[in-house]
């Protein structure tokens, strides 16, 4: 079992942005920016993505885009990225990254220092959001 299953099954705590049946979305515990989020899918623990099954690809990429919608309204930011790298945990996951230029993008810089309690109201606001939508 991976990391982030454990994530999702709550076995692991973590700062919930997004929840359906079939995926999940928490706050980066290392992010580039404030409000970088990581988008999984729950029940399958495949490393590439595109070696998922058609309908988890395309559910995924719909459930990632609600949660970047929902970001964009939190978050003061021109865009918000998306990345799949796939390397550090062997199970998909998309990056959405708010981004004010390109080069935020940039998995090389160093880390965001995370404040736990503003990590979790960030989380909260995130979610509220893509609950309305």
């Amino acid at each position: 079992m991976t990391i982030f299953t454990k994530i999702a099954k709550g076995e692991i705590p973590s700062w919930k942005v997004a929840e359906n049946d079939r995926y999940y979305a928490f706050l980066d515990i290392s992010p580039l920016s404030k409000g970088h989020t990581l988008v999984i899918p729950k029940a399958v623990e495949e490393d590439y993505i595109f070696r998922l099954d058609e309908l988890t690809y395309e559910g995924l990429w719909a459930f990632a885009r609600k949660v970047a919608i929902a970001m964009k309204k939190v978050i003061p930011c021109a865009r918000i990225g998306v990345a799949v790298l796939g390397m550090e945990v062997p199970h998909t996951h998309i990056h959405l990254v708010p981004l004010q230029t390109e080069g935020d993008l940039d998995f090389r810089k160093e880390r965001a220092k995370v404040d736990p309690e503003e990590q979790a109201a960030l989380a909260a606001s995130i979610l509220t959001e893509y609950e309305k939508l």
